[in-house]
């Protein structure tokens, strides 16, 4: 493979990757004159006829993401049998790699590498493309520090399906539960998978491990991953928060898109993080069959490890001995005799009780019952309760309220109060929680071509905060001012909320390559494959074969992406008539022809008829600008014998 000339422009170098579907080569561009990165495909997906439809459509669309954070895609194509891709070519090592070398990473470090990650999934997202492999063999690590995501393109247009001869092993470590089970995916596939790439950075190891694909593969449908904190106590508790958001059985548990994610990672770095309400993911904890409640469980190194529950914390306790364990047993023996005793005691004092009460109605003419609780209850649930046969209550005023800590329809107040006595018969009076009070919706406003401070006056003024995002490169806008926001200008949204704006660099600028000789189809592939549109102009040359490019203007340096190189292409030496110099004297003769651009060859014959030095004849009579023509010049009579 080494030395092979690909598409008649990269030559393959050294091998320096192999993977399920590929092997990837270190190249030369001999257009541009740069290094890339050329992935050929293995021959088995070659041979698969659907496959080549699927590459082609999947390595169009990748070439067509624009981010930091990607692995930009520079060409395509098939030469012989063999599919391949021309891509970036990175320095680096990638993330699983780096894992194995340093374990563990900081969460700040975690953080950021998720956030550029989320980036990246997020224009890819834009796009219609669901990555399907994210991994940390696929997250290349840079000597800066940052991170590009690669195989865009490559994973949706091969067979993912998992298959008991572990073939796909390595990636079965991270992929979501709908694609363990072959339910549609969606962009909270990748965001799952993103889930477990940051568990794996921030605790050295995977969540889920297994003998082969199958059996990993089903852990992530079924099972509840430890906490990272548990394997690395120094996983802060805000991005444990994050990771296991990202890593929820049911996708609309997660984040719903990559943006969301990013966003609170940012913040995350920034400070600024809480731990979300709605994290579920809690761990599963099989408990055995005798009346204790430790999980016991076989240590890696044969020893006896006991985990409990401690307190109301949620969080498991590790205890690395028997003796501890049997003092656990001993502790919860004693306090459930306490238990008992105390519950004997509270059930003959509610007797009493009970006994008084009745004995205080009875001597009463009206009857009085304790009112029931109804706050924290539905509605339906207390206006049924209310409303029933044998409810000593009735259903009185029904009022709704907002509520920051209720959820809608849940009951927040009532009155009379719980627990109080009252006469049979006495209306209840319930307030309804109607969710908490929802922001003033508003309209994002059109923040284009406006400077920063234009684009944040324009937001302060209908309640919207602003964010300064990455710049990017624009064709129509002015350096410095607003060339794109997210959302977009229309959008729905509620004071408070953050846009974010992004400022125009102006026109990107790239290389321009050199063309001339190339023939004129050529140089016109190889300027628009750059980025450039071409003007094809005529002339004729004699030294130039037609049909190749003679100049181009510009010859080189940088100039704007989409501006236009002029190429000029030879049509080929251009045809005239010879001057006619028969007749004349060798030196006018000489100099006639050479001032009209020919070449002049000379050839000496004896003239019984021309003077000595004259032209007696020339050939040809007409010729292309350059040619040669040849003149026989007179030396006199043939001498006599």
């Amino acid at each position: 493979m080494p030395g092979r000339m690909l598409g008649g422009r990269y030559q393959v170098q050294d091998k320096i990757g192999t993977g399920g579907m590929a092997t990837v080569y270190r190249g030369q561009d001999q257009v541009l004159g740069r290094t890339v990165a050329i992935k050929m495909m293995l021959p088995q997906y070659a041979n698969d006829p659907s496959f080549a439809a699927r590459f082609k459509q999947e390595a169009q669309a990748a070439a067509a993401l624009s981010s930091p954070y990607i692995v930009s895609i520079y060409d395509w194509g098939k030469d012989g049998e063999s599919y391949y891709i021309v891509m970036e070519y990175l320095r680096g090592t990638d993330l699983k790699s780096g894992i194995r070398k340093h374990g563990a990473l900081d969460s700040r470090k975690v953080a950021q590498i998720g956030s550029q990650i989320a980036q990246a999934l997020s224009v890819a997202h834009r796009h219609d493309i669901i990555h399907r492999d994210i991994k940390p063999q696929n997250i290349m690590v840079q000597p800066d520090g940052n991170i590009k995501v690669m195989d865009f393109g490559i994973a949706r247009a091969k067979n993912s399906s998992l298959t008991t001869d572990n073939s796909v092993l390595g990636t079965a470590h991270y992929v979501s539960p709908e694609q363990s089970t072959g339910k549609p995916l969606g962009p909270t596939t990748d965001i799952y998978s993103l889930g477990i790439v940051m568990y794996e950075a921030a605790t050295g190891r995977v969540p889920f491990a297994g003998d082969d694909a199958i059996s990993v593969a089903m852990k992530q449908v079924n099972e509840a991953p430890q906490p990272p904190s548990l394997i690395n106590p120094n996983v802060d508790p805000a991005l444990e928060a994050i990771i296991l958001r990202c890593m929820e059985k049911n996708p609309a548990d997660r984040y719903q898109s990559a943006d969301e994610l990013a966003r609170a990672l940012r913040d995350f770095i920034a400070g600024r993080a809480t731990i979300p309400s709605n994290t579920t993911v809690s761990p599963r904890i099989v408990t055995p069959p005798q009346p204790t409640s430790r999980l016991d469980r076989r240590g890696i190194d044969g020893s006896n490890t006991y985990i409990t529950r401690g307190g109301d914390t949620g969080r498991l306790n590790r205890v690395h001995s028997r003796e501890e364990a049997d003092e656990l047993d001993k502790r919860e023996n004693k306090r459930h005799k306490r238990n008992v005793i105390l519950g004997v005691l509270g059930a003959l004092v509610v007797l009493a009780l009970a006994g008084f009460a009745i004995a205080h109605i009875l001597g009463n003419s009206s009857q009085q019952y304790l009112v029931p609780q109804f706050v924290g209850q539905t509605k339906d649930q207390a206006t049924q309760a209310l409303n029933a046969s044998d409810s000593h209550f009735k259903l009185g005023t029904v009022t709704e309220s907002y509520s920051d800590s209720a959820p809608e329809g849940q009951v927040i107040d009532q009155t009379p109060s719980a627990n109080r006595q009252a006469p049979e018969g006495t209306a209840v009076n319930l307030v309804i929680s109607k969710g908490a009070k929802p922001a003033a919706a508003v309209k994002v406003p059109d923040l284009t071509n406006k400077s920063p401070s234009e684009a944040e006056s324009a937001l302060a003024a209908v309640g919207l905060k602003a964010r300064n995002g990455d710049s990017v490169e624009s064709d129509d806008v002015t350096v410095g001012y607003v060339a794109t926001q997210e959302p977009a200008a229309g959008s729905d949204a509620k004071a408070g909320d953050t846009i974010t704006y992004h400022l125009s660099t102006g026109k990107g600028k790239a290389d321009v390559p050199d063309v001339t000789e190339m023939t004129a189809e050529r140089a016109s592939d190889v300027l628009k494959d750059a980025g450039f549109k071409v003007d094809t102009q005529q002339q004729p040359s004699s030294s130039v074969p037609q049909g190749r490019v003679i100049s181009q203007s510009p010859a080189n340096g940088k100039a704007d992406k989409g501006s236009t190189v002029t190429i000029v292409v030879s049509s080929g030496a251009q045809s005239g008539s010879v001057p006619n110099v028969v007749g004349k004297d060798f030196e006018t003769a000489q100099s006639t022809l050479e001032n009209a651009g020919f070449q002049v060859n000379t050839v000496w014959v004896y003239d019984d008829n021309v003077a000595t030095g004259n032209v007696v004849g020339q050939t040809p009579s007409s010729a292309a600008a350059g040619a040669t023509i040849t003149i026989r010049v007179s030396s006199g009579p043939r001498p006599s014998a």
